[in-house]
């Protein structure tokens, strides 16, 4: 009886995940899309607990509570106090220890199954499947090997994401040197389903975690998007091979889910940068020397713009698109940059949001960062269908971002992001770019757009340049 009642909670909890993540498709539902996937996941715990058959000792009910308890401690007060900046490196933190659990579930099994025909009897009691022990060892193997690398690779990329490793490391030949250890690790995972030295598995752990820092190490900030992307959806394979292991419906649903998902989200993100995934992997373009601004008298004149003038243009102006980037982020100028949406509008200025995949930090940063100051979801208007308006735009306000407005992507052959899609912003009739200063984007290459005719630069952090902009279209 216990078992089936537990198995009507796993599939109350698989189709929890699914219909959160539906609803996590549309930002006006996203937030209870959340909640949806959370209690499906809690349900799924203290069922697992109370119902669980095995003969466990008091004692390790309190660790495990403890755990849970610490754990919940832990994420929320994290959640709560994380800026909007520093999102992609919470993301990529709470990714990688996912992949940690995945890797630390095979280390602990991989004992049981060399010593047993079958998972541990407390497992079976659980749930009654009897895998095969070469089909449990293959599931232990692959979940420690992806895991691991979601794990290392995961911590490189926060380290990216917050600045403290922000150039890319390569050795000579890095892509030979990756693939053979690659290669390395599969084949020691293939020599393990035939010795009996559990010692060994700890072995292949150290160098799937060392493989998990080299395969991140050498790629760009530009492509970190994609990368962080393609962690996620390792660690939802982990976690999914835990499941094949432990016979767990709701473990393995979302598993599947959160590789899936990864996987179509890397694609899609391939797709907006117009570069395959193994190019991103081996090429890094986000990495390469930083052209500088030397030249710019061949290239054109910078032309400053005031913060009263900006607001005189805007003011007579019929149609006005914002390009939001990180900085609007690091400035958390989202919610001024709404009030300055509100004012235009009330004047008979149509707004709107061109919104860039791969503008911030992670997929849908940007989407997130303006949910946050209830920005109208049906403003934002993705890159494909904003394009084509840019010629009947009397203003473009370009704020914190860089790469994905910049024209050598179209016109330069020997640019790094040559190839990849941009905003069209420079077939607009008026562009103003706020920066802090002329300093390179994230991929670390200079931005033809600022010596543009049509260009003039709003400099300042966009906090206080957007409240001073405010400030002057109240008083008109």
């Amino acid at each position: 009886m216990q078992s089936h009642l537990l198995s009507v909670i796993y599939l109350i909890g698989s189709v929890s995940f699914i219909i959160g993540m539906k609803m996590m498709g549309n930002a006006k539902t996203a937030r209870k899309g959340n909640l949806v996937g959370a209690a499906g996941m809690g349900l799924a715990i203290v069922g697992t607990i109370v119902l669980f058959k095995g003969d466990v000792s008091p004692v390790i009910y309190g660790l495990i509570l403890l755990a849970i308890l610490i754990g919940t401690i832990i994420g929320w007060m994290t959640a709560k106090k994380v800026q909007m900046t520093k999102m992609p490196e919470l993301v990529s933190i709470f990714n990688g220890m996912g992949g940690a659990c995945a890797a630390l579930i095979s280390l602990i099994e991989f004992n049981h199954i060399k010593h047993t025909d079958h998972i541990i009897e407390t497992v079976q009691n659980l749930i009654p499947v009897e895998p095969t022990s070469a089909g449990a060892l293959f599931c232990m193997l692959a979940g420690l090997v992806i895991g691991s690398v979601s794990f290392s690779g995961s911590i490189i990329a926060f380290l990216k994401l917050n600045g403290t490793l922000d150039k890319p490391v390569r050795l000579p030949k890095y892509n030979i040197i990756n693939t053979i250890f690659l290669i390395a690790v599969f084949a020691f995972s293939v020599y393990l389903f035939n010795v009996e030295t559990p010692i060994l598995i700890y072995v292949l752990f150290a160098m799937a975690l060392l493989y998990g820092v080299m395969f991140v190490l050498p790629i760009g900030g530009a492509d970190m998007p994609v990368v962080i992307s393609l962690l996620n959806s390792f660690t939802g394979v982990a976690a999914a091979f835990g499941g094949f292991l432990y016979g767990n419906y709701v473990m393995l649903t979302g598993g599947i889910l959160v590789g899936s998902a990864g996987t179509l989200l890397t694609v899609i993100m391939c797709e907006a940068m117009n570069r395959p995934l193994f190019n991103v992997i081996f090429g890094a373009f986000g990495g390469g020397a930083a052209t500088s601004a030397i030249g710019d008298a061949t290239k054109g004149t910078i032309k400053d713009i005031s913060v009263s003038d900006t607001a005189t243009l805007m003011n007579y102006s019929k149609r006005v698109v914002i390009v939001p980037g990180y900085g609007l982020a690091v400035a958390q100028a989202q919610h001024v940059i709404h009030e300055l949406e509100i004012i235009l509008e009330e004047r008979g200025v149509e707004v709107k949001y061109a919104i860039h995949p791969v503008a911030g930090r992670m997929p849908g940063h940007m989407n997130v960062l303006l949910a946050e100051s209830n920005v109208d979801y049906g403003k934002l208007v993705e890159m494909d269908d904003i394009n084509p308006e840019f010629p009947n735009t009397d203003v473009v306000l370009v704020v914190g971002a860089n790469d994905v407005v910049n024209p050598a992507a179209k016109t330069d052959p020997s640019s790094p992001i040559y190839g990849m899609p941009i905003l069209d912003v420079e077939n607009s009739k008026n562009i103003i770019i706020n920066k802090r200063s002329m300093n390179a984007g994230y991929a670390g290459i200079d931005n033809l757009l600022f010596y543009n005719p049509k260009t003039s630069m709003l400099f300042g952090d966009a906090k206080k340049v957007l409240t001073e902009l405010v400030a002057e279209l109240k008083t008109m």
